[in-house]
């Protein structure tokens, strides 16, 4: 079965600043992939390469078998980060405005959408412009889906409806890459990959990414004081709630540091999350 998606190698510098550097990897037919990575690691500039939007610098894209092109265009469903709207516009002239470009019959709108489809859409709250944007990329029953953080901003029921929408696409067959920052999100892909400074650092289901990982969870009374010693001795932490997360540490030197500073806590080892994998890869 021939990947619907393909990176090889892919390179993207501007101005001599490598924006992405050396990215491989492909989405099957059927897949729902995650490019998670915080902002600025490089997913919106990868997803433009494979879309023919931008050559890179070095590697290759291609779309169903070979590079984007107009053709290879016409069997994609894509949603860009600002959504791709016409704030101007009702519901209804978006979605025929985009099924005229795809050279299709506008599609069926969901019942939200159904009752505001005489609305412009800058009155449209963000839920239901995202949802519009979703509904326009699938009105042509595309073999690839792109969607560059397309819950961001959304409300959590709200999120939920459109990961049932992505799933039930894959479910037919379509491949799908999303990006997102929304580490929680993981659960919702069959593959991860995860960039950072430009970089792809880690690929796999989520028990593959965070194996090998150590996370401990120190708990004091002192949590702001237990944060700020490991954080100002180098250790990579994060917070949850009043709990201190400390990644991959050397638990020896956790505790005598602790000592040291006459700090009272439990030290206990955790499940890692994609998001404490991805701090021990930044401070790597």
């Amino acid at each position: 079965m021939t990947a619907q998606l393909q990176a090889e190698s892919l390179g993207m510098s501007f101005g001599g600043f490598p924006a992405v550097d050396d990215v491989s990897f492909s989405v099957e037919p059927g897949e729902v992939v995650g490019l998670l990575g915080a902002n600025g690691a490089g997913k919106t500039t990868t997803i433009r390469m494979l879309l023919g939007l931008l050559r890179p610098t070095h590697g290759r894209a291609l779309l169903n078998g070979r590079p984007p092109d107009r053709a290879g265009r016409a069997r994609l469903g894509y949603v860009p980060q600002g959504l791709g709207l016409y704030a101007e516009l009702t519901v209804d002239e978006n979605l025929a405005f985009a099924a005229q470009g795809y050279g299709c019959a506008p599609g069926e709108l969901p019942e939200q959408l159904a009752r505001v489809r005489g609305e412009l859409v800058s009155d449209l709250p963000l839920g239901l412009r995202r949802q519009l944007a979703f509904a326009c990329a699938l009105q042509h029953a595309p073999a690839v889906l792109v969607l560059d953080e397309p819950t961001s901003g959304v409300e959590p029921l709200a999120r939920a409806r459109l990961w049932d929408s992505i799933r039930e696409q894959a479910g037919r067959g379509v491949a799908a890459l999303v990006t997102t920052h929304y580490m929680q999100e993981a659960d919702q892909c069959d593959r991860l990959l995860l960039m950072s400074q430009g970089r792809l650092v880690a690929a796999g289901t989520q028990a593959d990414i965070v194996d090998g990982t150590v996370a401990y969870a120190v708990e004091a009374d002192q949590w702001a004081q237990v944060f700020e010693v490991l954080s100002g001795a180098g250790f990579a932490v994060t917070l949850s709630g009043r709990c201190v997360r400390v990644v991959d540490p050397d638990r020896a030197a956790l505790q005598a540091l602790l000592a040291r500073h006459a700090v009272a806590a439990t030290i206990r080892e955790v499940p890692p999350t994609i998001e404490e994998r991805m701090t021990a890869l930044a401070s790597a």
